[in-house]
């Protein structure tokens, strides 16, 4: 018995082993959506919600070999409605969802990457019009499990840019 209990031990450190690190992240942070092409986006950390959201307005469907997608435009910097940015993508879903303000609101979700600090991965994200929030994306608990551990206390703990920085960013960006 106490054979198989360390045998059961050694089997989990090994599993536990081969997982990569957490992400260790504060309450907001920039991302990037690279599948998008949206170099930064500062979003805000939201193990509330269940689905992550992205700020998109002109929200406009479309069918290509049989198959629904949405074509949208993001506003990706707070504060502004500059660097509109033109994004196409595969609709997976629509789901019904209870906005900030407690109304439902039928949205469209696609999947995406996301790149946070060294770490990228697929996420599941819904299309909102988030003009009159200060965030232009909300990462919620499904995008973060798994990947990132959050320390309330901490702000930008993957890094800060600056007016400059994303100034060059985006103008890579739309210049490739």
């Amino acid at each position: 018995m106490r054979q198989k209990t360390k045998q059961s031990l050694m089997n989990k450190q090994a599993t536990t082993i081969g997982k990569p690190p957490k992400l260790l992240i504060g309450w907001q942070e920039w991302c990037a959506l690279p599948k998008l092409l949206v170099p930064a986006i500062k979003a805000k950390i939201d193990s509330g919600a269940k689905t992550s959201a992205l700020h998109a307005f002109d929200i406009r469907p479309f069918h290509r070999h049989g198959e629904l997608y949405v074509h949208f435009i993001v506003h990706p910097l707070q504060r502004s409605k500059k660097i509109p940015t033109s994004c196409t993508a595969l609709v997976v879903d629509q789901r019904t969802v209870m906005n900030s303000g407690g109304h439902k609101e039928l949205r469209y979700v696609i999947n995406t990457m996301v790149t946070l600090g060294q770490m990228t991965w697929d996420i599941e994200i819904t299309l909102t019009n988030r003009d009159p929030m200060t965030f232009r994306m909300l990462l919620g608990r499904n995008a973060l499990k798994g990947h990132l551990i959050i320390d309330p206390g901490k702000t930008l703990s993957q890094g800060k840019l600056s007016l400059k920085q994303l100034r060059s960013l985006y103008a890579k960006h739309h210049s490739g």
